[in-house]
């Protein structure tokens, strides 16, 4: 399914390349009333061919078992196909109006006759469409299904409930799959032998869930084993285990197994596919996702690393029952993060949401997901819009670093560092809302005594991003409205970090 100009006839010509029959709705419809669409929208109304189109399009659904249909982009519409559509992988392939009206202008679309049109119909319609999909795909190539097919088909395979994106950047692409249960589904995306890098508590508990596997490397869990040191042990022990570049990493943990394994798979033997298999919610909403890898100096967090996108994505959303309610709760940070930067929509899920519970977290993981997919989708190498996701991690990492990464959990100091951001951004009430929605998840509002203010602003003056010009803050006077780069009077960051204490 999708808009006008999205690409379904080029994705069913993917299908029959692959063996599958395939049905074009907008073909059949106009064999079932003997004319072209936009004469049957002349002489009998939109209404008129809707009631039809459900008839027709109904009834197909519910008797289809295997093969490809395209469906007309307004046939969502219908309750009757949209209940009908239950039954199947429902693909969503994207587009946006601009790119839409330039497809289809000049042709025959009765409803369409201008960009005004486009844009009034594809913002009607994007509530559906966000509903029924079980795969998205992003607007791209001619080519991009026939790559994706192989995810989208292993959706029929997977546990119910189970969604997938398609993940693009310049680098390349890969697929993002969610859902309940994906570690017992006795699946996996990639050929060849896989050699998982976990942290012990989580390698006792899953590790024998994603195998067979060739070898199994543990470190000890948290920050501490994000060093030069332990990447060093790590290579070393994939290459007495007789790892080669055939093979792939399967990174099975939270963020910092994340970042450590998919920097040793960036380095060993000059490059090998990994799998992230995000354990934390801290990871399956944020740190999974766009390639950045790395390992902590001394002198500061992820201060060496390297961009290496996933081969894909599996986050079983079931990991999150086993996480003590602290370490959810911190991950969560990273939820309401990517809820504010978004706003609208998810901003107001990830607000309502009153206890960390299963059900209120598929959802947002996913969604979460797609937020930082589309993000690195436009700047994968932080050159631009990828900035935006550094809100509240300029003065959180300073915390981190400056309470020497023990006092708090990473998605505890963000949170600080959010408060710290708003508070910069003259914010006061959006300010007041995040504290409270802070507290009511357990988490800090207030920077902890023996923190230091001048340890965290020596801190913050070796922020790895900062330029020539000094270091460029992410603000956000409202929900879904950053402003990047932001070079602001030390007396003010110096008098928000001090805030903090009270």
């Amino acid at each position: 399914m999708g808009f006008m100009g999205a690409g379904k006839s080029a994705a069913l010509a993917a299908a029959r390349e692959a063996g599958m029959e395939t049905v074009e709705i907008d073909e059949l419809m106009e064999r079932e009333l003997g004319l072209p669409i936009a004469a049957a929208f002349e002489r009998d109304g939109e209404e008129a061919f809707r009631a039809r189109e459900a008839e027709v399009v109904g009834a197909l659904l519910e008797a289809a078992d295997g093969g490809a249909i395209a469906l007309g982009g307004g046939s969502v519409l219908s309750a009757r196909i949209r209940e009908a559509l239950a039954r199947h992988v429902v693909v969503w392939l994207q587009v946006d109006a601009e790119e839409a009206w330039g497809r289809i202008a000049g042709g025959e679309r009765p409803l369409a006759r201008s960009a005004e049109d486009v844009a009034r119909l594809l913002a009607e319609r994007l509530p559906l469409y966000e509903e029924l999909a079980d795969a998205i795909l992003p607007q791209g190539d001619r080519g991009l299904v026939g790559r994706a097919l192989a995810s989208i088909e292993a959706l029929a395979e997977l546990p119910a409930g189970t969604r997938m994106l398609w993940a693009a950047s310049p680098s390349g692409e890969y697929p993002v799959f969610a859902g309940r249960g994906l570690l017992g589904a006795e699946w996996w995306p990639l050929e060849g032998r896989r050699f998982c890098v976990t942290d012990t508590a989580v390698g006792a508990l899953y590790a024998d869930r994603i195998g067979p596997l060739a070898a199994r490397v543990e470190v000890e869990p948290g920050e501490g084993a994000k060093t030069m040191a332990e990447a060093e042990r790590v290579l070393r022990e994939l290459a007495r285990a007789g790892m080669t570049r055939e093979d792939h990493v399967a990174a099975l943990g939270g963020g910092v197994v994340g970042d450590l394994a998919g920097f040793c798979a960036h380095a060993y033997q000059r490059g090998v596919p990994v799998v992230q298999v995000p354990t934390s919610l801290v990871a399956q909403v944020d740190s999974a996702y766009g390639g950045k890898t790395g390992v902590d100096l001394p002198e500061g967090k992820n201060y060496a690393g390297a961009y290496h996108l996933p081969a894909a994505v599996i986050a079983d959303t079931a990991t999150l029952a086993t996480l003590p309610s602290e370490e959810l709760a911190a991950g969560f940070v990273e939820a309401v993060k990517t809820g504010l930067l978004a706003g609208g929509g998810l901003w107001d899920r990830v607000r309502a949401i009153e206890s960390l519970d299963a059900a209120a977290l598929d959802d947002v993981v996913f969604a979460c997901a797609r937020y930082k997919c589309e993000v690195v989708a436009a700047d994968e190498r932080d050159a631009g819009r990828r900035a935006v996701l550094n809100l509240g991690h300029t003065v959180g990492h300073a915390i981190e670093a400056a309470s020497g990464y023990s006092r708090y959990r990473h998605g505890e100091a963000l949170g600080l560092g959010l408060l710290a951001a708003l508070r910069l951004s003259e914010a006061p009430q959006l300010a007041a809302e995040v504290g409270e929605l802070l507290r009511r998840h357990g988490l800090p509002t207030e920077l902890a005594p023996e923190v230091g203010v001048d340890a965290v602003l020596d801190a913050l003056q070796r922020d790895k991003k900062r330029t020539a010009a000094g270091v460029g803050f992410v603000l956000l006077p409202e929900p879904g409205a950053p402003r990047v780069g932001q070079l602001l009077d030390p007396d003010r960051v110096r008098a928000a970090v001090e805030e903090l204490r009270r």
